[in-house]
C-alpha cells in the first residue's frame, strides 16, 4: 500500500510530466506552417518593385515580420514552404522581381490579368520548382531569352505568357529542357521566326499549342506530326507558308486545329485528314488552302465546327 506521502509525491511528479507530454504531441501532430525569413524577404521584394497604386491593396497582410504563409494570395505546404502564389486580377502594376525564384518551393505563380510592365524574368520560366507559370494578360514586352540549363528536365509544365506586348524570335532550343511541358499559350504578342520543333520531340506528354495571332513565319513544323498526345493545335493569324506536312497525321489525338489566316498553299488531303477522328473543330478559313473540301471531312464523326 502506498503511503500518502508517496501518492502525492507521484502526483506531483506526473502532473507536470503529462503536460509536457502533451505540448509535445501537439507540437509534433500540428506542424508550424511559418514561412521562412527567405520566402517573406522574397515576396516583400517583389512588392516593393510594384507601384504604390498598383499593389492591389496587399499591404494590408503582406507585413514583414508576420507569417507570409497568412497573406493574401499565399498557400504554404504544412511545413511552413510557400507553393502558391495566386495573385490573378489583382490590379497590380509594376514589375516583376526575379526574387520569387528565391521560392525554392514555389510550384505555381499566377500573375495574370493584371497590368505588370517589363520583362518576364526568365529565372522564372527556369525555375526548379514552378510547374504552373501564367502571366497573360500583362503589358510585358521584350525578347523571351534563350537560355540553356545544367537542368537535364525543368518541372515545368503549363506556360502561359499570352496576351502582352512580347516581341523577336521566339526560343528554339529553351524546351530542350522542358521535358514536363504539357501546354504552352503564347499567343497575342508579336513574336516572330519559326514555329519550335523541338516542342513535341523533348516534351512527350505535350498537349496543348496555341501560337496564334503573332508574326511567325515559315512552315509549319514537320516535328509536330512526332506530338503523339497533342490535342490542341492553334497557329492561327501568322504569316505562315508551305504546305501542310503530311507529317502532322500522326498526332492522331488532335481534337482542335486552327490555322486560319495564314499564306499556306496546297490542297487538303482527304486520305491524311481522315486519321484525325478525335478532331471536334478543324478550322482553315483564309489559310490560303485550294481545291475542294474532301468528302473525307463528312467522316469525322466528332466534328462539331469546321
Amino acid at each position: 500500500m502506498r503511503t500518502p506521502f508517496l501518492a502525492q509525491k507521484q502526483k506531483s511528479l506526473s502532473m507536470p510530466f503529462l503536460g509536457l507530454a502533451a505540448r509535445l504531441l501537439l507540437f509534433f501532430a500540428s506542424p508550424t506552417s511559418f514561412c521562412t525569413e527567405q520566402e517573406s524577404s522574397s515576396l516583400i521584394n517583389f512588392l516593393d518593385g510594384l507601384m504604390p497604386d498598383g499593389n492591389g491593396d496587399l499591404n494590408d497582410s503582406w507585413v514583414n515580420g508576420t507569417d507570409c504563409c497568412k497573406w493574401e494570395g499565399i498557400i504554404c505546404s504544412s511545413d511552413g514552404t510557400v507553393t502558391d502564389v495566386l495573385l490573378a486580377a489583382r490590379g497590380l502594376k509594376g514589375g516583376i522581381s526575379p526574387s520569387l525564384v528565391n521560392l525554392t518551393g514555389l510550384l505555381h505563380l499566377n500573375l495574370s490579368h493584371n497590368s505588370l510592365e517589363g520583362s518576364l524574368p526568365i529565372e522564372l520560366v527556369f525555375s526548379r520548382s514552378i510547374i504552373g507559370l501564367e502571366v497573360s494578360f500583362n503589358h510585358l514586352k521584350g525578347h523571351l531569352q534563350e537560355m540553356q540549363s545544367s537542368n537535364p528536365s525543368l518541372p515545368l509544365q503549363v506556360l502561359n505568357i499570352s496576351s502582352n506586348s512580347f516581341t523577336g524570335q521566339f526560343p528554339l532550343t529553351t524546351w530542350k529542357v522542358t521535358k514536363n511541358l504539357v501546354a504552352l499559350n503564347a499567343s497575342n504578342n508579336s513574336f516572330t521566326g519559326q514555329i519550335p520543333s523541338s516542342i513535341c520531340i523533348n516534351a512527350p506528354s505535350f498537349a496543348m499549342l496555341d501560337l496564334s495571332y503573332n508574326q511567325f513565319s515559315g512552315n509549319i513544323s514537320l516535328g509536330l506530326g512526332s506530338c503523339s498526345m497533342l490535342r490542341v493545335l492553334k497557329v492561327g493569324h501568322n504569316n505562315l507558308t508551305g504546305a501542310l506536312p503530311d507529317g502532322l497525321i500522326n498526332a492522331t489525338s488532335l481534337e482542335h486545329i486552327s490555322l486560319a489566316n495564314n499564306d499556306l498553299q496546297g490542297v487538303l488531303d482527304g486520305s491524311h485528314i481522315f486519321k484525325l477522328s478525335s478532331l471536334t473543330v478543324l478550322d482553315l478559313g483564309s489559310a490560303g488552302l485550294s481545291g475542294t473540301i474532301p468528302a473525307s471531312v463528312g467522316q469525322l464523326r466528332r466534328l462539331k465546327k469546321l
